[in-house]
């Protein structure tokens, strides 16, 4: 039986590691349009979705997911939070929360590769590190849409409570998952 870990990605037959980048694909979608009432804003499962699939299925297949993700959200299909109310495809995604979703497909392999073979706290470490960089990329180009004095009100403090304690549901869920499976996370 094949293991799925980044070190075996690889030497999943085509099949196979089309379906599981589908598969995270869809855990993607789902995540996004799961909204869960919380303060100060409601949030969506989506980071912890994308958090899950980069550490579970590692940089490379972590990367797929998003890529065919992101790509059917550009189609116009309605993937992404949000839509089709606030605008589906190219449109959607050159709007003001682009910049999250380039970050998140910078951070999918990122997460993948630091939380390789980690406990939980260097899988947390990893996706703390992923969300460092969407937030980066994220605000940058939020700055484009909002002036600065409240950018970060806008695009960050609401959302880190609820970030962490996904991140923590996340790290746990891949730890507890790879003891079951007998090896490191």
């Amino acid at each position: 039986m094949t293991s799925l870990t980044p070190a075996h990605a690889h030497g999943l037959p085509l099949w196979r590691s089309l379906a599981f980048a589908l598969a995270g694909a869809a855990l993607i979608t789902i995540g996004a349009k799961v909204q869960v009432p919380f303060w100060p804003v409601p949030m969506t499962l989506h980071t912890l979705a994308i958090c899950l699939v980069a550490a579970g299925l590692g940089p490379r297949l972590g990367l797929a997911a998003m890529t065919a993700y992101l790509g059917a959200g550009s189609l116009g299909l309605p993937v992404f939070s949000g839509t089709p109310e606030r605008g589906i495809g190219l449109a959607y995604m050159a709007g003001p929360t682009g910049g999250y979703l380039a970050g998140f497909l910078l951070a999918t392999p990122l997460i993948g590769t630091l939380a390789r073979g980690r406990g939980w706290l260097g899988t947390a470490s990893a996706m703390i590190a992923g969300l460092a960089l969407v937030y980066a990329v994220g605000l940058a180009w939020l700055a484009l849409f909002i002036p600065a004095p409240k950018l970060l009100t806008a695009g960050l403090t609401p959302f880190l409570l609820g970030d962490v304690l996904k991140i923590a549901l996340a790290a746990t869920l891949i730890s507890r998952a790879s003891r079951l499976k007998g090896r490191p996370a």
